[in-house]
């Protein structure tokens, strides 16, 4: 396995694909209704639809940085951050759609670069390719877990599973 295969492959476990450690971004919204999707644990925290457009977000994040395209080209006006305060059944799936494609993206560009590339790092910062890329699945898994969580607190939910 090259290196870029194993960073698509940890890419792909942390988003969507089965592996050892659990339950991956995608597996931890499977079945989340648009009512739990916007429930908060408390003022001013941010609810399960919002992080998956931020995670959305970060993914369109690190695609500019390996491949240059210009700022500002993101699906949803803003950044990092989008707030999400009312259960919308369309929104919620258009925002699903949008973490899928923003995946899609970000693997696509990470199996075409070049290996050497890797210790290149985008215009004006400090971090390698290799670095943002193995963050970015990081940052998957975190906001998987705090999913994870998130749903285990919602009071209708805590009832249904125990």
């Amino acid at each position: 396995m090259t290196t870029i295969e194993l960073l698509v492959a940890l890419l792909d476990q942390a988003y969507d694909h089965r592996s050892w450690h659990g339950t991956n971004l995608r597996g931890s919204l499977r079945g989340v209704t648009p009512e739990e999707a916007v429930w908060r644990p408390g003022p001013g925290r941010h609810n399960i639809q919002e992080i998956a457009v931020h995670a959305a977000y970060w993914k369109y994040a690190v695609h500019r940085r390996l491949t240059g395209e210009r700022r500002g080209s993101f699906a949803l006006e803003g950044s990092d951050w989008f707030s999400r305060p009312t259960a919308d059944a369309a929104q919620w799936r258009s925002d699903l759609q949008l973490l899928g494609a923003s995946h899609a993206r970000l693997r696509a560009a990470v199996a075409s670069i070049s290996p050497k590339a890797l210790s290149d790092s985008s215009p004006g910062s400090r971090v390698s390719h290799l670095e943002i890329i193995s963050g970015i699945a990081a940052h998957d898994l975190y906001h998987a877990g705090q999913i994870q969580l998130l749903k285990r607190l919602i009071p209708r939910r805590s009832r249904r599973h125990p």
